[in-house]
């Protein structure tokens, strides 16, 4: 093997990988979580390899980087810990994880500096026992035990995605947040609700009369349950104010509705219309 810089994290050791299609998707799989070394045990098809590269869909530092072995043994020489990756029961006495559980071991190992692996399998039928003796210890992946047969790669991305969720400060840190949101003051609030009542009222929606306290009550605990934030109002006072004051008659930007002067002399006195131009929108209006 050539003389590598040293790279963090497990270095993936597939034995015996059969097509170059799958060597390339796991190359992919391992850039996807930051992992970069790997080492092949006597690829079926041979290497360096065209359909590897291709499939591993820009991932070609690990391809570039990956060494070949002919046996086993070689290829886990230098290495301080690892583990052996089978979906079947095995004889002996090594200690069997899941993956949650090696991945914490494995980040454990690589802070003491020491040099960590995990083995996987031909696709057929995975890994012999001698070669799950030279691990430390077992992980299996708690799968359906009536098809519990993994793609190569699959299995690389699960162990890959628990080693970096290992490293994060919290196991549900994710790479972007949702925006914060501050709940709207309640004067926004109420304003709109006294505006939607307003155009329920004028369109007959309170029937029968004697029930439009009890339907208010209904209309503005809908509305109050969400936590809307300020500009979430100014959207739904928007949808509102053109529902309330245009029709497909008189649609937003055709004019100056009645209803929508009469509602901004009562919001603003009397000056307010004759100082501005018929088609002109007050700032802050909706």
């Amino acid at each position: 093997m050539n003389e590598q810089t040293r790279s963090s994290g497990p270095v993936i050791v597939l034995v015996e990988p059969q097509l170059g299609e799958n060597i390339g998707m796991v190359a992919r799989a391992m850039a996807n979580f930051g992992l970069d070394e790997m080492r092949l045990v006597n690829p079926r098809d041979g290497w360096p390899s065209e359909k590897a590269r291709a499939a591993a869909s820009k991932a070609d530092h690990v391809i570039d980087r990956a060494t070949v072995f002919e046996r086993l043994e070689e290829a886990v020489a230098d290495l301080n810990f690892v583990f052996a990756t089978t979906a079947r029961e095995r004889d002996g006495f090594k200690q069997v994880r899941g993956p949650v559980e090696a991945a914490r071991m494995l980040r454990t190992h690589d802070v003491a500096g020491e040099r960590t692996g995990i083995l996987f399998g031909r696709e057929r039928f995975g890994l012999y026992n001698e070669e799950v003796a030279r691990a430390d210890e077992i992980v299996t992946f708690p799968v359906n035990p009536a098809f519990a047969s993994l793609n190569i790669a699959q299995a690389v991305l699960l162990m890959s995605y628990e080693w970096m969720k290992s490293g994060l400060e919290k196991e549900t840190d994710t790479a972007f947040s949702s925006p914060e949101i501050i709940p709207a003051e309640k004067k926004h609030l109420t304003s709109f609700l006294d505006h939607l009542e307003d155009a329920l009222s004028v369109r007959g929606y309170f029937r029968p009369a004697e029930k439009k306290p009890k339907m208010v009550d209904n209309v503005r605990a809908v509305f109050s349950r969400p936590g809307f934030s300020e500009a979430e109002i100014k959207v739904l006072r928007g949808v509102l104010a053109s529902l309330d004051y245009f029709s497909p008659k008189e649609p937003r930007g055709s004019g100056y509705p009645e209803r929508k002067s009469t509602a901004d002399t009562e919001a603003h006195g009397e000056g307010s219309r004759a100082t501005r131009a018929p088609q002109s929108r007050r700032k802050g209006d909706p």
